[in-house]
């Protein structure tokens, strides 16, 4: 039997915990999946529900095995300190911070701007140096385990998703369009592109009019309420927070969702609800579909304001609304055990999050790309400032499903057009054509198929953490929490331990060269995997960049800094790529005492590990300095000029991780480091320095 909110709220800090908590994901936890095909074909129902404005360093920064506040291989902003030092108006910094309000997680967390224009400017052209001025002190504000203790719950019970991010820098409704339509009317026709949460005119060809003509089921579940279909209000102005579908249902923006007709597939797929006037509500008629074998092949539930997860609105209440869909899921066993359920996040709110998300070049002097950009750069008007669509910044994704228990991370790179990939591999992508997707954008962001090991026969009931007590709420909306920044700063802690990683496609590297003559420093960035990469470097000595690359399967990328231009020296690059890959470049040019390595990171999967080359082409011999960061072993020897240093490394102890530094005893300005983890398309385990290693 379903709990009701208040008794679930309740037990949230009680010893009925074990009773009505973690009951819905046990019993999630304990349904067989199908494996009739042993594949996705064995899905047969997708629901997926998108809630409202966090970003995932928000809600999963202190969260072991991701990469949250303890990532040993964050970027640096400009003024050489580690992302989380955020510079304020004052010319000091703000810090990743815990409100100290009691009952975090039932809080009316105050709102912050999260439109186009205030998201790039935090973004700041891949900076990501504008957080504070542009969404103010609470961006940093970050919730833990003890706050969300069922949010954590079903991290540690399914699979979480650490590189995913919203489709855009901007707002809800854009970010919703990616979901329902692929992009946000990017072309300019159909009445976009839309970059606000606008009031809709639009007409541009939407996904489940394509799931219509090939014949598969799917329906939006939402709550009526007074106003869904009149005057355009769409269920946004209720005077009952706790129903209506907040507008949240973007579909109904759009011309054809508008105009169709009663008995209609769209009106009766998207544009009806449950009445609350008579009694009704979205759980009722999911539940029934669910129990008479109804459920649509594809669902999307629409949850109320109050529910929605929403800033001004606590987050333990969309905790109790998932636990809700999950008791309905699980209603029926056979319906569970051919279910996906993916909950996600619209965007991020004004909320912080350090991974800068991977960005087209928008011209020649910040990157490069295999992949044509088409529709993927705003050019810019009036209202608003040119600038890349997207990716995002990273929001939280839950994979909640009978093939993806066991507290998984992946980190592949994804974003809310993932979704509807997910739904074409199912289904076939022949059937369900989807051409608004832009061409970069589906090489860069995978389709959520790792994220599943439909081999997996289900696992056993987790143990449930501990957590803080929490006050009974009542049912009045608050005024807004704006928690201050504590006068003592420190860097948060996260959760240490690893977790089972899902397999990756990404096989990425990065060659650097140095040319003293020209005064220039050349990088290669090679992919030999399956999935397209984005890399991105950042210089740590000038004020130019960033810069964004994008290379696809079995390409290269090479491209050249010339530091004399700059009026620089001494060169200093890092470049970063998907799943804690990392290279950096430091050292002199021109001098006639400047150490010159060609060094290069040789995969070898077959023996579980890398070696390391490095050709001494400085002027005479040096003693070289590799040390390995996880073990602390020091390897010295003298290479005579000309010669090559060569060493391997086994991963085997280390789940495929590894990050080395190089340094010359006769030049102390040079240095470069090699990290990253073997990818071999095998489930392995998350980097073990992450909750190790802090920043400073």
């Amino acid at each position: 039997m379903a709990v009701d909110r208040r008794s679930f709220l309740q037990s949230l800090g009680s010893a009925a915990l074990a009773a009505t908590f973690p009951e819905s994901i046990a019993k999630a936890l304990s349904i067989r999946p199908n494996h009739h095909n042993c594949s996705i074909a064995d899905v047969e129902h997708i629901v997926i529900l998108m809630q409202e404005n966090r970003s995932f360093d928000h809600y999963f920064g202190t969260l072991d095995g991701v990469r949250g506040f303890a990532d040993p291989r964050a970027v640096s902003l400009p003024s050489g300190n580690p992302v989380w030092y955020q510079p304020d108006s004052s010319g000091g910094y703000i810090l990743p911070f815990h409100p100290p309000a009691p009952d975090l997680g039932l809080q009316f967390l105050e709102d912050l701007p999260h439109d186009w224009t205030s998201t790039h400017d935090a973004w700041n052209v891949g900076n990501h140096d504008r957080w504070v001025p542009s969404k103010g002190p609470v961006t940093m504000a970050h919730l833990t385990r003890a706050d969300i203790p069922f949010h954590y719950a079903l991290a540690d019970a399914f699979a979480i998703c650490d590189a995913y991010h919203c489709s855009l820098l901007g707002p809800t409704y854009p970010n919703r369009y990616h979901m329902w339509t692929g992009w946000t009317g990017n072309h300019g026709t159909g009445g976009g592109p839309a970059l606000e949460n606008a009031d809709g005119g639009y007409s541009w060809s939407t996904f489940p009019e394509q799931l219509e003509k090939a014949c598969i089921s799917w329906k939006i579940y939402q709550d009526q309420g007074p106003g869904l279909d009149a005057d355009h209000d769409w269920g946004w102005d209720l005077a009952d927070p706790y129903a209506g579908n907040y507008g949240c249902n973007s579909l109904l923006l759009f011309e054809q969702y508008q105009q169709a007709e009663p008995g209609s597939p769209l009106y009766q797929n998207a544009r009806t609800g449950t009445n609350i006037s008579a009694g009704g509500s979205l759980f009722d008629l999911f539940r029934q579909d669910i129990l008479r074998n109804n459920l649509p092949q594809v669902s999307w539930i629409v949850s109320p304001e109050a529910y929605s997860e929403h800033p001004n609105w606590p987050a333990n209440y969309g905790a109790w609304y998932v636990s809700q869909i999950l008791d309905a899921l699980t209603a029926n066993p056979e319906v569970w055990s051919k279910t996906a359920f993916f909950l996600t996040y619209d965007e991020n709110d004004g909320f912080f999050d350090h991974v800068v998300p991977p960005t087209p070049p928008q011209t020649r002097t910040q990157g490069l790309s295999t992949v044509e950009l088409t529709d993927e750069i705003f050019a810019g008007n009036s209202e608003f400032p040119a600038g890349p669509y997207g990716l995002g910044m990273r929001v939280p994704m839950l994979v909640i499903s009978p093939w993806s228990t066991g507290g998984w991370v992946n980190s592949e790179v994804f974003d809310h057009t993932s979704l509807i990939r997910f739904i074409q591999a199912r289904f076939g992508p022949a059937t369900l054509g989807e051409k608004n997707i832009t061409p970069w954008r589906a090489a860069v962001a995978g389709d959520l198929t790792s994220a599943f090991n439909f081999a997996n026969r289900g696992a056993a009931a987790i143990p449930l953490p501990g957590i803080a007590s929490y006050a009974p709420p009542d049912n009045n909306r608050h005024p807004d929490y704006s928690p201050a920044p504590p006068e003592q700063q420190a860097l948060p802690s996260q959760e240490t331990g690893t977790r089972r990683a899902c397999g990756l496609p990404y096989s990425i590297n990065a060659y650097g060269d140095a040319d003293c003559t020209a005064g220039a420093f050349k990088i290669s960035f090679a992919n030999s995997g399956s999935q397209t990469a984005v890399f991105q470097v950042r210089s740590g000595n000038t004020v130019a960049g960033p810069w964004t690359y994008t290379v696809q399967p079995q390409a290269e990328i090479v491209d050249s800094w010339k530091f004399a231009s700059h009026g620089a020296v001494v060169y200093d690059l890092s470049v970063y790529g998907p799943n804690g890959f990392f290279r950096a470049y430091k050292g002199q040019l021109g001098s006639k005492t400047s150490a010159n390595l060609q060094s290069v990171i040789v995969y070898d999967i077959a023996r579980g590990g890398i070696t390391l080359q490095a050709q001494n082409l400085g002027p005479a011999s040096s003693e070289l300095r590799v040390r390995n960061l996880y073990d602390n072993e020091i390897v010295t020897r003298v290479v005579e000029r000309g010669e090559v240093f060569d060493r391997f490394w086994s991963l085997e102890k280390l789940s495929g991780w590894y990050s080395l530094v190089l340094s010359v005893e006769s030049d102390p300005a040079f240095q470069q480091q090699f990290a990253g983890h073997l990818e071999t398309g095998q489930p392995s385990r998350t980097d073990p320095q992450i909750g190790t290693v802090m920043a400073t």
